[in-house]
């Protein structure tokens, strides 16, 4: 069954990927260069694009730096409204057009739409998922308050005051908010929520929705938009329109047609940004929904070495050239925990002795700026062998 499910989603999405990546290579001499370098002379169906070796993260950052602003995955002639920068540096465009990373299709189905007031609790600066988020509430003609991070106070006074109906953002996030409003003696209408970008264990989904009437989860990528969502609460991700996911093997980049876990791969069907067979890092696995229709299982673990802290990718590399050749600092490591649903950063510190005073302030604020994440920096005498950043996160 499960196999027959998938080939009738390729089947169904073949020939607009034929179309696609076709138009494409017409418009974008790098991806012409990757079809040809795996003898790939046209592409008549989307079993030819399993020659194509699966262009990671990495061959990304590394394709910018040599080709810069974006790799060559942008056509020349492609509007570009906004330019975005997550931790890499690795540069993101706002295409032109309405809603074009498709989140609005899982705002549609977490009940958003017309009339209602979201609360965008996801970030505005650099990063692309405030104006994601935006987008896709517009598209679905919601109005937006665009909140954000931090400042709580404010957030909670303005979303009272205006009647924010429905949020968006982590559902850690949300969480706090109820909280800091309780302790304000303000009443949330929100009463619809699409939350993103860190798991949501049950322990947590009970928590929302003892104050919330719909929290659904959406999966997505600041490189791809939208990628699955949910219908309902432990439905599975279903596929969104716009886009070719598969699930393939990690080492060979070859799809699945069984519920096999491997990683998120993906095709844009946008001939002016034609990202084609897309590593995303994140593992997953082929489902089925409660009505029969083929879906992702939820983000089951990460490629790699890299670990999403509030949101934003903390890798070992980034954070060793975050960090390299600070004065007074002889060893580090990051460790990531989780307290009461939210994420504590930790960055454990091994000072030099003739480190001058002010060494933790220093690397907080270097950490913060270079990483854009906040950690408590503090100082130990030593620290034991083993990698940079360790994840201690208990999901249950």
């Amino acid at each position: 069954m499960l196999s027959e499910k998938i080939a009738e989603y390729i089947g169904a999405i073949d020939e607009a990927v034929v179309a696609a990546v076709n138009a494409g290579a017409a418009r974008v001499p790098a991806l012409a260069a990757r079809l040809a370098a795996a003898d790939i002379q046209a592409v008549r169906r989307v079993a030819d694009l399993d020659r194509l070796p699966v262009l990671t993260k990495d061959d990304l950052l590394q394709a910018q730096r040599a080709d810069p602003p974006f790799g060559g995955t942008v056509a020349a002639d492609a509007r570009v409204r906004n330019v975005f920068v997550s931790p890499g540096p690795l540069y993101e465009p706002r295409l032109a057009g309405p809603d074009p990373w498709r989140w609005g299709e899982a705002l549609r189905a977490a009940g958003i739409g017309a009339g209602d007031i979201v609360l965008n609790c996801f970030s505005y600066h650099l990063s692309p998922a405030g104006a994601m988020f935006e987008e896709g509430a517009l598209a679905v003609g919601a109005t937006v308050i665009p909140a954000g991070v931090g400042n709580q106070d404010l957030q909670v006074q303005a979303a009272a005051a205006i009647g924010a109906t429905a949020y968006t953002g982590p559902p850690s996030y949300l969480k706090a908010l109820f909280e800091r409003a309780d302790g304000l003696g303000v009443s949330l209408p929100i009463r619809r929520a699409l939350v993103t970008a860190e798991p949501l264990p049950e322990s947590l989904r009970a928590w929302l929705s003892s104050r919330v009437d719909t929290v659904l989860q959406a999966y997505g990528t600041a490189e791809a938009g939208l990628l699955g969502y949910e219908t309902a609460p432990g439905s599975g991700l279903a596929l969104p329109t716009g886009v070719l996911v598969q699930v393939c093997d990690a080492a060979t980049g070859r799809p699945y047609t069984d519920d096999s876990v491997g990683q998120v791969v993906v095709t844009l069907l946008r001939p002016d940004q034609p990202l084609v067979r897309f590593g995303t890092g994140d593992l997953s696995a082929w489902t089925l929904g409660p009505d029969g229709s083929l879906r992702l299982a939820g983000v089951l673990g990460r490629i790699g070495e890299a670990v999403k802290v509030r949101g934003m990718f903390l890798h070992p590399r980034q954070a060793a050239e975050a960090l390299a050749g600070e004065p007074g600092l002889a060893a580090y490591r990051f460790v990531v925990e989780r307290t009461d649903h939210r994420d504590v950063l930790r960055c454990e510190v091994v000072p030099t002795p003739d480190a001058e005073d002010g060494l933790t302030e220093r690397l907080r604020e270097t950490i913060r700026s270079r990483l854009r994440l906040v950690a408590e920096v503090v100082g130990v005498p030593s620290l034991p062998e083993g990698p940079i950043v360790e994840d201690r996160r208990d999901w249950s």
